[in-house]
């Protein structure tokens, strides 16, 4: 088993900046894909940003392409996601999930999760 503890949600204004943290810890888990998924009221979990553990492949969504930074710290088995330029539509529960390949994208393939921090941009 793997488990993930995220960390660091807040309420923000627009335009200030918020670092996520997910602390992984159980079986070896540095062969799997660190993932970042985000779900707002009455929408679909989407996903925001992938990072392999070597950081050697990284993935954004268009929306958060060149405000959010998805990073790891192997030494401390923690992934963090840094957000610049908040927007109010980046208001939601973000989760931090682990995958087995690069090639899951759909929430239902995602193994492990944590419990989700909740996010807030007011305008």
């Amino acid at each position: 088993q793997v488990q993930l503890v995220e960390s660091g949600g807040g309420l923000v204004q627009a335009g200030a900046s918020l670092r996520l943290s997910c602390a992984a810890s159980g079986r070896t888990f540095s062969n799997l894909v660190m993932t970042w998924f985000r779900q707002a009221p009455g929408k679909e979990r989407e996903l925001v940003a992938r990072i392999t553990w070597s950081g050697s492949s990284r993935y954004y969504a268009d929306s958060v392409k060149g405000r959010f930074t998805i990073s790891t710290d192997n030494a401390r088995n923690t992934v963090y996601l840094q957000m610049n330029s908040l927007k109010p539509e980046d208001t939601a529960v973000y989760y931090c999930a682990a995958g087995l390949t690069l090639a899951t994208s759909r929430p239902a393939e995602f193994p492990y999760w944590g419990q989700g921090t909740q996010v807030t941009v007011s305008t």
